[in-house]
């Protein structure tokens, strides 16, 4: 895999766990259950999206992703995340939860581009690599899927998926696209934060 790919997919695992532990702290759950909605925030995308590419689960091939899960759990805790403010907390969860959800979202999109997608293919990836562990977890605890009804949230993924399908239509993907694209879509999706943007509703 390239290395701008095992880079981004190790952003993004870091960023969920810490968004999965901060959630499962909000929601008074035990160790096990801390670890567990951790783990599926940072991995679940990742292996739903493998599973469409019927490859082996990198999250299971690779030291990277479990290394960098428990790490990341451990750090959390060390710093003691779970005593921050409530002001503190929230921004750290949206900055995070926003790292997470662009760097997934670059990984899935450069595996479907790899697979040779179409466009509709690497939107769909994207999306699914993005919102899946998120949305696993949301079930899993009971509580809508933040994609469901977040200001923006899935959008981003979409956004990704399509300059990302522009840049390798036209041969330009490289470390410097990407990483462009990636800090537009986070300065995006915290500006839509921020000023509380929303999508269309039918009344």
């Amino acid at each position: 895999m390239p290395d701008y790919f095992i880079f981004a997919d190790i952003i993004g695992i870091v960023a969920f766990a810490i968004s999965g532990f901060l959630i499962a702290i909000k929601n008074n759950l035990d160790i096990l259950g801390i670890v567990i909605a951790s783990a599926l925030t940072a991995l679940g995308g990742g292996i739903i999206r493998d599973a469409i590419l019927s490859s082996p689960p990198y999250a299971f091939t690779s030291i990277h992703p479990a290394l960098t899960l428990i790490l990341t759990i451990l750090v959390a805790y060390f710093f003691k995340f779970y005593q921050e403010s409530s002001i503190e907390r929230k921004w750290m969860f949206v900055i995070s939860d926003t790292i997470g959800l662009v760097a997934f979202s670059i990984t899935g999109a450069l595996l479907a581009i790899n697979a040779e997608y179409n466009f509709f293919g690497i939107v769909i990836l994207s999306f699914i690599t993005a919102v899946g562990g998120g949305v696993t977890r949301d079930i899993m605890i009971n509580e809508v899927p933040t994609v469901l009804v977040s200001d923006f949230y899935g959008s981003i993924a979409v956004i990704v998926a399509l300059v990302l399908g522009t840049l390798n239509f036209f041969d330009a993907i490289n470390e410097f696209t990407i990483i462009i694209t990636a800090s537009f879509s986070i300065v995006l999706r915290l500006i839509a934060y921020k000023k509380g943007w929303q999508l269309p509703k039918l009344s």
